[in-house]
């Protein structure tokens, strides 16, 4: 992101650019201000978007052989278009053909890193992942956005704010315009306005119904249950993100066996650091064997549903009570 930044900043551009990765927050900010830089807002004889699938790299040669009309370059968004998982004609040669004036930005979701496309965009452009950012990143977005509003908030807080909300940028964003405009006449950012306020992500209930099991509150394991089916939530994925929990438990276990501390834990376990402390809690009430049993027991619901055996939503209940059985 930095190079990107430079690259902005100095009006100094690559001829093609890759935007990709899991955070679409990001990506979607810097697609917007690549486009700013590289082309006048009203300039549509210069700019063309291509989208999808069925965009075909044919009608972007002929495009890119275009001279642009009264101005430097002519510049092609091209946007989830799969060329970068699957075969896309001749575009990867055409990488290094590319006209002066032409600039190129590609924003994908899925990218293969052995694909030709995108050899040949490192190769003769940027190519810029955009990863899920860590939790003392989030937080100076957080509180630098909070500051400018005049908001003030404990590290307990933002913790519980951001338990609350996940890692998902965009979603971090809508939540806290609801808690501003709420909190607007007052300074201080309380767990109360937090709870008022913010919606908690299906992940999160799928935390507290681990929570609920592990507490052996088998009432409130299935009252939370029934609400993410309420909340229209197939059972298959709470059944998957239920296993990957019970697996995060284990790992984070085995990793803290081994010395780790948290934020060494939460690298190597791909979790916020704040979270640790709630999953080395859980870990002391299991044994490994337990931890990898419950995800095995988790695969084997899978297969019942899928074999016709058993309902998909009998399957996670019947789970949920002998995992909360005291």
């Amino acid at each position: 992101m930095k190079s990107l930044q430079e690259d902005i900043k100095n009006q100094d551009f690559k001829q093609v650019y890759l935007l990709y990765g899991e955070e679409s927050y990001l990506k979607q900010q810097y697609k917007e201000k690549l486009k700013k830089a590289l082309v006048q807002e009203d300039d549509s004889m210069n700019f063309s978007m291509f989208e999808g699938k069925k965009t075909e790299p044919k009608a972007i040669i002929d495009l890119a052989e275009t001279m642009p009309f009264f101005a430097d370059r002519r510049v092609i968004f091209l946007e989830d278009t799969g060329f970068f998982k699957n075969q896309c004609g001749d575009l990867p040669e055409y990488m290094a053909e590319l006209p002066e004036y032409i600039c190129m930005v590609f924003i994908e979701n899925d990218v293969d890193k052995r694909n030709r496309m995108y050899k040949a965009v490192k190769k003769y452009g940027r190519a810029v992942e955009f990863g899920v950012q860590d939790s003392n990143t989030i937080m100076r977005w957080v509180l630098g956005m909070m500051k400018r509003e005049g908001k003030k908030i404990t590290q307990k807080d933002m913790e519980l704010f951001l338990s609350k909300t996940g890692t998902d940028m965009g979603n971090i964003e809508r939540e806290l315009e609801k808690l501003l405009c709420y909190t607007m006449d007052r300074e201080i950012i309380t767990a109360q306005d937090i709870e008022n306020v913010c919606t908690t992500q299906i992940t999160n209930h799928i935390f507290d119904m681990i929570r609920a099991v592990t507490e052996k509150n088998q009432k409130k394991a299935l009252d939370l249950y029934y609400e993410l089916l309420a909340l229209k939530e197939p059972p298959m994925r709470i059944l998957f993100l239920l296993a990957r929990q019970f697996n995060l438990i284990m790992q984070v276990k085995e990793l803290s066996k081994c010395g780790y501390d948290q934020s060494q834990i939460a690298k190597k376990a791909g979790i916020q650091p704040f979270v640790v402390k709630n999953y080395l809690t859980y870990a002391r009430k299991y044994s490994t064997e337990e931890l990898r049993k419950a995800v095995e027991e988790c695969v084997a619901a899978e297969t019942k549903v899928k074999t016709g055996f058993m309902t998909d939503t009998m399957s996670v209940e019947l789970l949920l009570v002998k995992f909360s059985s005291i």
